[in-house]
């Protein structure tokens, strides 16, 4: 593998612990080095990472919040 696509990877530790879950790529990347941006690109979604699966996170983190206050204002009005 290239030395520059290897420094690349040990900077981004996500892309370190993609390359040791799927080892495809470093078949991959020794053939052909430009597909790094792929591996990124994949990488992100793997890792939930994308700005559709940080919006989902944010919902369900809001809808939970919700859940909870009201769950809180209905006991106190039992009382």
């Amino acid at each position: 593998m290239r030395k520059d696509v290897l420094e690349m990877i040990e900077g981004n530790e996500d892309l370190k612990n993609y390359l040791r879950l799927q080892p495809i790529w470093y078949r991959r990347l020794t053939r052909n080095p430009h597909q790094i941006q792929k591996m990124e690109t994949e990488a992100v979604y793997f890792f939930k990472k994308s700005i559709p699966d940080r919006v989902s996170q944010l919902t369900n983190g809001v809808q939970m919040a919700s859940m909870m206050i009201s769950m809180f204002q209905t006991m106190n009005a039992v009382k």
